[in-house]
């Protein structure tokens, strides 16, 4: 069965489907990812008792850093590789199809923001772009491409360059949609205040050590402000991740449908508490990860709310050395 499993990924429309291809992967993940199977087996779970999502043990992020996450065998088709800021070893994802992950993202962008053709998209990714292995990069790339419009691209630290481009993919009659780490897009703030209030500003976090970290609250206020825009658009996602959630403003993000939010409790990690409002850390179920591992208990903190929206409040401190030590060698 989980030969077909890629396929009916996006076929998912409802919680029953859901749960049964998760439930499907989960299994086959029990099995053939190594990584996985050995830390369930040291946790003593038994794989054949596990009969509903929220009884899935979900593998802590930080062991994408210290090993291989694959399942099924075969090789990686490419390796993305975390931003590695806080001076410990980068996270790994090894991803065997790009193809899945491009229509993963193929299929979430258009479900949020229609055909990528009507965009001008522009993405200002310093210190990402000139890095090998970023998978924000990759992502940003191959939404450009999609648009297949040149009045868009990657733009470092010439914002110059990038207003005038803002300007002639106005003039084509194009919305313009500008991606950017958080420092840069609070750079561009500063120097360069502008009317964009036309123009689609989503950030995707990151001040990477170039600046105080900001609460959501002040760093929308300031983009707000700087740019006369109603909202400011944010993407979730992550290096150990094939799927991405939008948020179009408020900072209250949504998933595609095979992707789901759990918040898990912080003084039990195999509680998944489902009232509307809970907050803790947040678990990621994401059926496209089938080839790696679907069940990712992240280090951030975050607040689920009803109909399956959710906010992310902050991290664990010292999170890139928390977690289970089960499999520490």
């Amino acid at each position: 069965m989980i030969q077909h499993a890629p396929e009916e990924i996006f076929r998912v429309t409802d919680t029953r489907s859901f749960e049964e291809l998760a439930l499907e992967i989960f299994r086959f993940q029990a099995d053939e990812c190594p990584v996985y199977s050995q830390y369930i087996d040291l946790l003593g779970i038994d794989p054949q008792g596990v009969d509903g999502i929220l009884k899935i043990p979900f593998l802590p992020v930080s062991f994408f850093r210290d090993h291989l996450i694959l399942s099924g065998g075969g090789e990686a088709e490419k390796v993305f590789l975390s931003s590695g800021t806080t001076g410990l070893q980068q996270s790994r994802h090894a991803v065997k199809s790009l193809a899945l992950y491009d229509d993963s993202l193929t299929r979430t962008f258009r479900r949020f923001y229609g055909d990528p053709s009507q965009y001008a998209i522009m993405g200002l990714l310093p210190s990402y772009r000139e890095r090998v292995g970023s998978s924000l990069v990759y992502m940003v790339k191959k939404l450009i491409d999609l648009s297949g419009n040149t009045n868009g691209g990657f733009f470092l630290e010439d914002n110059d360059a990038l207003l005038r481009t803002v300007g002639k993919a106005r003039i084509a009659g194009l919305k313009v949609m500008l991606i950017g780490v958080t420092f840069a897009l609070v750079d561009l703030a500063e120097k360069h205040p502008c009317d964009l209030n036309d123009v689609i500003i989503m950030e995707t976090g990151g001040m990477k050590g170039r600046r105080h970290e900001m609460v959501r609250e002040e760093l929308h206020g300031i983009l707000k402000t700087a740019f006369n825009i109603r909202s400011v658009h944010s993407e979730y996602g992550m290096t150990e991740l094939l799927s991405q959630s939008y948020s179009k403003g408020e900072g209250l993000f949504s998933t595609p449908p095979w992707m789901k939010i759990l918040i898990r409790d912080s003084h039990d990690p195999s509680s998944h508490p489902t009232e509307a409002g809970t907050s803790g850390g947040i678990s990621i179920i994401d059926l496209a990860n089938i080839w790696s591992c679907s069940f990712i208990a992240t280090s951030d903190i975050g607040s689920i709310y009803e109909g399956g929206s959710f906010e992310v409040l902050g991290r664990f401190d010292n999170s890139d050395i928390r977690g289970c030590s089960l499999m520490v060698t």
